[in-house]
């Protein structure tokens, strides 16, 4: 954060969060046993500070394009994820489910509920 600061610009200018060496993301913390999680999120829910992680950091690895007549939802495939998407597939969790609290917190509940819908009726 010293070197790129507390964000950088990212595809389309959006601001992001820097990550280190082009992995991690600079407010990533490690437990122990060497497990990731965020910083911003863990002190959010401790009450250290009074806003949440960047919603595209809580939708991750789920990213959105706005159009001109269409907001594109996709999941953004990655190597450091590989670990998270076989376990997902084990116990048949998608990607959506996954990602529940902020498909709600960015498009609201009647959205996900519509996708849930939609997704029983498809898959």
């Amino acid at each position: 954060m010293e070197k790129q600061g507390v964000f950088v610009k990212g595809y389309n200018d959006e601001l992001e969060t820097p990550l280190i060496n082009r992995k991690e993301c600079a407010f990533t913390v490690f437990s122990k046993d060497g497990i990731a999680s965020c910083g911003i999120e863990k002190a959010y829910n401790k009450g250290v500070i009074d806003f949440q992680k960047p919603i595209s950091c809580h939708l991750y690895p789920v990213r959105i394009n706005e159009y001109d007549q269409i907001t594109a939802i996709n999941y953004h495939s990655w190597s450091i994820c590989s670990d998270a998407c076989k376990l997902g597939k084990s116990l048949k969790i998608p990607v959506y489910k996954f990602v529940k609290k902020a498909l709600i917190r960015k498009f609201g509940i009647s959205w996900f509920n519509s996708l849930e819908r939609i997704s029983k009726n498809t898959f």
